[in-house]
């Protein structure tokens, strides 16, 4: 059974491009009020445009999901412009490849900013106002969904740090979910394999080489089929709780 998400409210970290968009479009059609909070503000108000034009309702929050008071404020504005907060995707993500022998400090860094603290700093700030909803909302229920990895079931050559950050999503996500199961917020984590997003427009030559090489004759998974997870996950009815979903491009063997 599939619950509505009319009369609840969304925010997406990580919202301007990829899983984020796709996820709040998909989140917007089912009802939801979203809050789109990315640094790249232009296209946030496309997205919300786009949303809008649907039908739907948004608001765009930018932020810096590294940096704690800009993502308070973002929170705190999503909750002054609609009363609640029922539903958090922790989308925002970094990918840095190469071996741990050259690789710069400056990359383990970043990752860790964004994979991790920025994932800790937008979970506190929302926790508040998801178990305030949970106890008023018709649907009974609110949720968590952190995006994170295959890399953090397995990890590979090249990526240690990377599967680092979503090995410790995974163990934060799933002490949360034992926390909060008598305030009724459910928490789950999306993860998945090869997407085709910009995630890796980033990267060096060498380490883009290296992705290509190693999805060749790969058809990569679409920023929608993630969504589609986060969607599943958020409208079950409230007795179920679906933790884990791992989604794989259909020819990844990792």
């Amino acid at each position: 059974m599939t619950a509505t998400l009319a009369g609840t409210v969304a925010l997406v970290t990580g919202a301007s491009s990829g899983i984020g968009e796709a996820t709040a479009r998909a989140l917007a059609g089912g009802g939801a009020k979203i809050a789109l909070l990315a640094r790249r503000a232009e296209r946030l108000e496309q997205l919300k445009s786009d949303i809008e034009a649907a039908g739907g309702e948004a608001l765009v929050v930018a932020a810096d999901v590294t940096v704690a008071d800009q993502v308070q404020r973002a929170v705190d504005a999503t909750v002054a412009a609609w009363g609640r907060l029922d539903t958090l995707v922790n989308n925002a993500g970094l990918m840095r490849m190469g071996e741990a022998v050259d690789a710069p400090l400056a990359d383990w860094d970043d990752l860790v900013s964004v994979n991790i603290q920025g994932v800790l700093y937008t979970t506190r700030a929302a926790l508040p106002h998801l178990v305030a909803a949970a106890g008023d909302s018709p649907r009974g229920v609110a949720d968590i969904v952190t995006i994170s990895s295959t890399a953090g079931w397995v990890a590979r050559p090249g990526t240690a740090v990377y599967s680092l950050t979503k090995f410790g999503v995974n163990a934060f996500s799933e002490g949360l979910r034992q926390e909060l199961i008598g305030r009724r917020v459910r928490v789950g984590i999306v993860g998945p394999g090869t997407v085709d997003t910009e995630i890796g427009d980033h990267l060096p030559a060498s380490d883009r080489a290296a992705m290509d090489e190693r999805t060749a004759g790969m058809t990569k998974l679409r920023s929608e089929d993630v969504a589609d997870a986060v969607h599943y996950m958020v409208t079950r009815d409230r007795r179920v709780a679906v933790n884990q979903i791992l989604v794989r491009a259909a020819e990844q063997t990792w």
